[in-house]
């Protein structure tokens, strides 16, 4: 199937929708296609959420985030991280955990490794 096709449109008229194993965290689905495991989203970290109890994670398909405005606290990496900040993340990479005190909003893109 593939990711639909859209003309611009404003991503306001997107709700955001709690991400429910990630207390304080919310997301913005723009597009998807769970058939090839392609998503572009847009992810809002409360402020002062705090990661460290999940860890350091990795997992099995690459993942592109931009920091759109906010910031956050790598605490693997001893590292903030603010708007305009790009990571590029290949499948088994190991990142995180992090902290945010005033929170952030990103746009995450993940497909297949």
């Amino acid at each position: 199937m593939g990711k639909q096709e859209l003309e611009f449109y404003d991503t306001d008229t997107v709700s955001w929708t709690p991400v429910t194993q990630h207390p304080g965290v919310s997301e913005r689905i723009l597009a998807r296609d769970p058939d090839r495991g392609l998503l572009t989203r847009m992810v809002r970290w409360d402020p002062g959420l705090d990661t460290s109890s999940a860890g350091q994670v990795s997992h099995e398909y690459f993942e592109e985030v931009l920091i759109l405005s906010g910031s956050m606290h790598d605490l693997g990496l001893q590292q903030t991280f603010s708007t305009g900040f790009y990571a590029c993340r290949p499948p088994g990479m190991v990142h995180g955990p992090w902290t945010t005190v005033d929170g952030c909003v990103m746009l995450e893109i993940q497909y297949a490794g």
